[in-house]
């Protein structure tokens, strides 16, 4: 075989892996994208079912994330590449964590459903949806912007982020107030607060995907500071899935 031909074949098998990366990566998406939905529609109809299978799917996103980790290493390793395809790479490796996490959140909300529908239905539930499709927006556009490699829309996905950290001060708000009207929903109120801030890390997960797509696209880190809502009440550093439940969501 010439040299020549040996060369393309080696270009040829490294596209090939680049693209195999990129179709891990689009899975994971698309499954992360699934079980949010799926955690939502749990909260809104009261549906122990959909909520138990978001649980038991979940498992398939850590083993993309795993199958994903160990394409990249290896590329890394056989290919050497540089400059966009190393970024690319790296990227791609950061993004699956992101995604795992956000399964995880989302299996926490909806394992956390299932004790709303033992009680009778709280008005506040509503709101909780209402800010989990925003939540479900924003992360399916920094998808898009990522599989595209969009940089000008995952800087809007990023600017947007504010928009969640507002619906959450003021969701967390409305739970406090109710919980105080009536001291008889602390506890599920304290389930509502869990699964708000799920959606809110969500969001962070899904601004800091916009922020790989930029570092891909653009060659260097998106350092300016992100726009913040002021720091409310309820806007304190807590991801659920690192607390209270933590040692359930390796079960």
């Amino acid at each position: 075989m010439s040299t020549m031909g040996t060369g393309r074949h080696t270009v040829s098998a490294f596209d090939e892996e680049l693209m195999g990366v990129r179709a891990k990566i689009a899975e994971m998406g698309g499954l992360a994208e699934k079980l949010l939905d799926e955690a939502l529609d749990a909260i809104e109809r009261r549906d122990v079912e959909t909520a138990e299978q978001v649980i038991a799917s979940d498992r398939r996103l850590d083993k993309l994330e795993h199958e994903t980790e160990e394409l990249v290493i290896r590329t890394i390793a056989l290919r050497a590449p540089v400059a966009t395809d190393l970024r690319l790479l790296v990227a791609a490796m950061k993004a699956s964590s992101t995604l795992e996490r956000i399964g995880d959140l989302a299996k926490s909300t909806a394992r956390r459903s299932i004790d709303l529908t033992r009680e009778r239905p709280m008005r506040i539930a509503g709101s909780l949806v209402r800010m989990g499709r925003t939540v479900q927006r924003q992360l399916s556009d920094a998808l898009n912007a990522y599989s595209a490699r969009d940089s000008q829309a995952a800087l809007a996905v990023w600017r947007r982020d504010v928009e969640i950290d507002e619906l959450y001060n003021a969701l967390f708000r409305e739970m406090v107030t109710y919980m105080m009207e009536d001291p008889r929903t602390i506890t599920l109120g304290s389930h509502c607060l869990f699964m708000a801030k799920n959606l809110e890390r969500i969001g962070d997960h899904a601004t800091h995907l916009a922020e790989m797509t930029w570092y891909v696209v653009e060659g260097e880190a998106l350092t300016a500071d992100r726009p913040r809502a002021p720091r409310g009440y309820g806007n304190e550093p807590l991801d659920e899935a690192r607390t209270s439940d933590a040692p359930d969501e390796q079960a």
